[in-house]
């Protein structure tokens, strides 16, 4: 063996393992995804995704996805559809609470594409690289950057302009309060967003309109 064969690191047998479990269970989560699909059963009902936090992700707990739901129907209560933008855990309790209501989910993770043409990939990184049609189409754009930088909150901001017609809700860390106001006219609301999984940033919410706080 050569001296660089011995630089290699190696990982060892449970290591190893636990990898395999993990690829085993991915597969069969999408071996289930899939099965769904072919039985046309009821996809919001039976799919469940998990979080991947190499994708930056952390799933809204239930009380501020109930909470953001509302407050999007809410100001689309005359009609217009709801942009999401990074925050997929909105859209299964929004088709959920309003089945009719048109939501398009701008989202990376391609796992989200069960949600047929719902579903818009998107990358900030690129943030025009979207169906030019869909320019000022939503009523109302809800965001939730994946990333507390300076760059991903400019590049979702163009997309956030690019595709809403007036309103918008903002879910980003208070740390981003100075630059979502000046990138967006955004100002802090009194609702907090909080995550299943409790994270150590805290978090806002900003919309550029009045709205009913909570009680």
């Amino acid at each position: 063996m050569s001296d660089n064969e011995d630089d290699i690191p190696q990982l060892s047998v449970e290591a190893l393992t636990a990898l395999q479990e993990f690829y085993d269970e991915q597969a069969q989560r999408e071996e289930s995804i899939r099965s769904i699909l072919q039985d046309g059963e009821n996809i919001l009902q039976n799919i469940h995704i998990d979080e991947d936090w190499q994708l930056s992700q952390f799933w809204y707990d239930d009380e501020t996805a109930k909470y953001l739901t509302k407050e999007a129907l809410r100001a689309t209560e005359h009609g217009g559809k709801i942009a999401l933008i990074s925050c997929p855990t909105l859209y299964k309790t929004l088709k959920t609470d309003s089945p009719n209501t048109q939501v398009t989910l701008f989202e990376f993770d391609k796992r989200f594409a069960v949600y047929g043409d719902d579903f818009v990939l998107y990358d900030y990184k690129s943030p025009l690289n979207i169906p030019r049609n869909l320019a000022g189409s939503y009523e109302i754009v809800v965001a939730d950057p994946p990333f507390l930088s300076e760059e991903c909150l400019t590049k979702t901001a163009i997309t956030i302009k690019f595709l809403a017609k007036d309103k918008i809700i903002l879910c980003t860390g208070a740390k981003m309060e100075e630059l979502a106001d000046r990138l967006l006219d955004v100002k802090k609301c009194e609702f907090h967003p909080r995550h299943k999984n409790n994270l150590a940033n805290e978090f806002y919410c900003y919309t550029n309109y009045m709205y009913k706080e909570k009680t």
